[in-house]
């Protein structure tokens, strides 16, 4: 069974290669998502359609991880999240952290923390 911070390490590759069913697979069916303004989506199903909306969104949405630190059944990472808005093909790139949390070997829970600040100025009058 992987450790914890080796079950984020690929959930961080499913992100940045873009696989929503291995992003889906990682994650308990009850699976927790926050993102970085407090709102929660709850569930397989409506993560597959989030991820599914975002990255169509950001076609090259990425993420990098500088650090990483487990505590047994949680994970917290810092580095940075990138994209360029599909729409407009303007790229943005902010300092990130995130919170996972583990249960057996699959992701629990994954909370964003970042100033998303340039993202939502690229937005305006796009969504």
């Amino acid at each position: 069974m992987p450790t914890s911070k080796e079950l984020v390490r690929d959930f961080v590759a499913a992100i940045n290669s873009h696989d929503i069913q291995r992003i889906a697979d990682l994650c308990t069916p009850q699976h927790r998502f926050v993102d970085s303004l407090g709102a929660v989506v709850i569930g397989r199903d409506a993560l597959r359609h989030a991820w599914a909306a975002y990255l169509d969104l950001f076609p090259d949405y990425t993420v990098t991880i500088d650090s990483m630190l487990e505590s047994d059944d949680l994970v917290l990472l810092s580095g940075w999240a990138a994209g360029t808005l599909r729409t407009r093909r303007a790229s943005w790139r902010i300092p990130a952290a995130w919170r996972a949390e583990v249960r057996g070997n699959q992701i629990s829970s994954w909370q964003v923390f970042a100033d998303n600040k340039p993202v939502y100025e690229l937005l305006q009058g796009d969504v």
